[in-house]
């Protein structure tokens, strides 16, 4: 049974990652774009934790941990590069 409702879940979260792939290569303003790409990480950790619960194994859970961690790190300096044109100050 969970078999199954992880199964439907993996299958959401790819949907979901297809849609954000389409929204970073057509979207019109770079911030469309940041979004985009901050939502793609977002459901990567999903699919890393969902394959985790899946394979009943910690490792995975560490590994969406630091791309959390990278991921925000990432979209600060994104949004930091286009509201100042220069990440180090």
């Amino acid at each position: 049974m969970i078999e199954t409702a992880l199964s439907i879940a993996l299958g959401c979260v790819a949907l979901a990652m297809l849609l954000n792939l389409y929204r970073l290569l057509r979207g019109p303003t770079a911030p469309d774009r940041i979004l985009a790409l901050d939502t793609m990480v977002i459901n990567a950790i999903a699919l890393i934790i969902l394959f985790g619960i899946l394979e009943e194994s910690g490792t995975y859970f560490e590994a969406a941990l630091l791309l959390a961690m990278v991921g925000f790190v990432g979209t600060v300096a994104y949004t930091k590069f286009l509201l100042r044109g220069d990440i180090v100050e």
